[in-house]
């Protein structure tokens, strides 16, 4: 069926009294629904292979909830760089950045208050929803205003969501977009990820320190526990990484005849449910995080998530790539436009024959 996008008042934000609305987006079988606060993708329901609806994605039931408790960054559109940056500090055209140090020592997921903390304006558009958010000029630190284009478009003839990602700078700047969801395929608040199996199109990663972040190396997967090209279960090696998978991926693009052409990034499929996860992409790399550092918060139903409770696929360019000159550049100069989209798309197999898909 064609789809629908509904607009609906959520709530207003304590800290600003800004007001955060819903869109939900729905093809009749599959259903979405995406706040203004954040971009966040705030459910995602799929069937199973019996044709039984749930929401795969962690988060909360309350904009409050998501206001207070989203520390994880469930959901969330995650600018203006993604992942880690060392020391809190980098070097561009002759001037030291010093950015605010949300990680340890390192400045992790855009700062204190990045994107993911915003109220981005939004457009209805016939089968998803646009949402834009303008970075001025040294917010968290950075150079240059930025602005920032985000849609969400559901397909009407099958579960597939696509992520189009737009940026302009008016001055050199560090740009790293991601989405940070969290997937459990037996839906929310149901359980551990172990037992999903993913297939990664990777041959290769990057290895990192202790503080996650990456040595500057970019090594084989084969004989390590961060080896996805066979899928395999996420549990089979994860106890073999310090608090579980945190790791970057780089994809393999050689099939591409452009820069413009989604490759595969992973595939996921949970063999009780039968639920599977395609994710494709434009980006060079892929995090892997399988929520080593969920703790017992609690989301939607007053559910639980605890370790290892979801897992994120974060399409995204290397982590600290503004310090290794090896990785692809996440540098965007003024006249030029940064463009990215990764979709996924939701399928099922019989759950016989789930763990061997």
């Amino acid at each position: 069926m064609p789809v629908t996008v509904t607009r609906t008042a959520f709530g207003t934000l304590s800290s600003t009294g800004e007001q955060v609305d819903k869109f939900t987006l729905s093809n009749g079988s599959m259903e979405v629904d995406i706040l203004t606060y954040g971009a966040i993708i705030a459910a995602l329901c799929v069937p199973d292979s019996a044709g039984t609806v749930a929401d795969v994605a962690l988060g909360f039931d309350t904009l409050q909830d998501w206001e207070e408790k989203n520390v994880p960054y469930m959901g969330a559109v995650i600018g203006r760089v993604a992942n880690r940056i060392a020391g809190g500090t980098f070097d561009l055209d002759g001037q030291t950045y010093t950015l605010a140090k949300n990680n340890g020592d390192n400045h992790l997921h855009g700062g204190l208050k990045g994107f993911d903390k915003r109220v981005w304006t939004a457009t209805t558009e016939p089968a998803g929803v646009r949402l834009q958010y303008t970075s001025p000029d040294g917010e968290e630190g950075y150079p240059g205003e930025v602005t920032v284009t985000v849609t969400y478009t559901l397909e009407d003839a099958a579960n597939t969501m696509r992520i189009a990602y737009e940026a302009t700078t008016t001055k050199a700047t560090p740009l790293n977009l991601t989405n940070h969801t969290y997937f459990n395929l037996r839906g929310a608040g149901e359980g551990d990820v172990l037992e999903h199996r993913l297939q990664m199109n990777a041959q290769h990663y990057t290895p990192a320190r202790p503080d996650l972040i990456p040595t500057g190396d970019i090594a084989p997967v084969k004989g390590t526990p961060f080896d996805f090209v066979e899928a395999k279960e996420i549990g089979a090696d994860n106890g073999d990484v310090s608090n579980g998978y945190d790791n970057n991926f780089m994809l393999d693009r050689s099939a591409c005849s452009s820069s413009d052409e989604p490759a595969r990034a992973a595939r996921v499929t949970e063999p009780r449910s039968g639920r599977v996860l395609t994710v494709e992409t434009t980006e060079p790399a892929c995090q892997l995080y399988v929520g080593g550092f969920l703790d017992g918060l609690a989301g939607k139903g007053n559910k639980s998530y605890d370790q290892y409770h979801g897992f994120c696929l974060e399409t995204q360019h290397p982590p600290d790539a503004v310090h290794h000159a090896a990785f692809p550049s996440i540098i965007l100069q003024p006249g030029h436009t940064r463009t990215s989209t990764t979709i996924f798309a939701f399928t099922t197999a019989a759950p016989a024959t789930a763990a061997s898909v």
